[in-house]
């Protein structure tokens, strides 16, 4: 089995880990990792890493993702979303004085670079235990607010009390919260009512497999839908290294700057990753410079 990313379409009802347990029963290998988790009633793009793959999980954990989410006006949940517990409900005759010019008003105003305070139901972790285990015990820790960026966000459909809208956001971004948050800008209340992840880094829905379809192919045919990691990290600067550097790599001996920065084209030129690959363009090391800029230190080294 090749190493690689493999985009699947999670249907709603399973978590991520539950997709990783069902596609790594398939493959007949041990190592799958998610590269972003999407709740168990969310549906849309999840990224698996396949075997040494998952060694490059951190370049698509923090990248841009698209959503399509619905918001419920009027309920929130101590969750943010459908699964949790109503804990307050607005007045009917709040949420019916609610005009879509509103509601379209507050949603365009989160777009920018804002400041956001994670859920106390997610996966994030204090002390060592995830929040959402602690929130279940009637712990409700709150972390500090992270920063965010939401490049675009616009409302594609409206029902009140329900719309829909798209969201092109950071890495770290909680469309719960956001719903929470538009609720709380409406006077209302509100909650997420539904999740789809249409893209992930350079990854987009329309090329996912549905898990479904997955589980009943043989591993060899799934194999054309793992897309090789070179390819996967098609956004960094790449090298391609003759037998010298090759052999340099494989032996894990420092590669100076000089060897490294004549390799690339002037316009890339710092670069903070950088990906060596073969005559194949097959992946052989990912290097960061040293604080000195004089060195490059292996992230990652694939050959050898």
């Amino acid at each position: 089995m090749k190493d690689g990313i493999l985009a699947i379409n999670k249907p709603a009802g399973i978590s991520s880990a539950g997709v990783v347990a069902r596609v790594k029963r398939v493959l007949g290998v041990k190592k799958i990792g998610h590269t972003g988790t999407l709740d168990p009633f969310a549906t849309g793009l999840l990224l698996l890493a396949v075997q040494k793959a998952t060694r490059i999980s951190r370049f698509f954990l923090n990248g841009s993702k698209h959503y399509t989410a619905r918001v419920t006006l009027g309920v929130e949940t101590d969750t943010y979303d459908c699964t949790g517990k109503t804990i307050f409900e607005a007045d009917p005759g709040v949420v019916n004085a609610i005009l879509p010019e509103e509601v379209q008003q507050v949603v365009a105003g989160f777009a920018g670079s804002q400041e956001q305070i994670p859920p106390s139901f997610s996966a994030l972790k204090h002390k060592g235990q995830p929040l959402y285990k602690l929130a279940r015990k009637g712990e409700m820790i709150k972390k500090p607010p992270r920063n965010i960026e939401i490049y675009s966000i616009s409302v594609q459909r409206m029902d009140l009390p329900e719309f829909e809208m798209d969201v092109h956001c950071s890495g770290g971004t909680y469309i719960r919260s956001l719903a929470y948050d538009m609720g709380k800008k409406l006077n209302c209340g509100a909650h997420l009512a539904g999740l789809c992840r249409t893209r992930s880094s350079a990854f987009d829905l329309n090329t996912a497999i549905e898990l479904g379809d997955l589980e009943k192919m043989t591993p060899q045919e799934i194999e054309p839908y793992i897309l090789p990691m070179s390819d996967c990290l098609s956004f960094l600067p790449s090298v391609q290294a003759d037998i010298l550097l090759e052999k340099k790599i494989s032996y894990g001996q420092k590669l100076s700057k000089q060897e490294i920065l004549p390799l690339l084209p002037p316009a890339l030129v710092p670069a903070p990753f950088i990906k060596v690959v073969d005559f194949s363009d097959k992946l052989l090391a990912l290097l960061e410079p040293d604080k000195e800029g004089l060195l490059y230190n292996y992230c990652c080294v694939f050959s050898g």
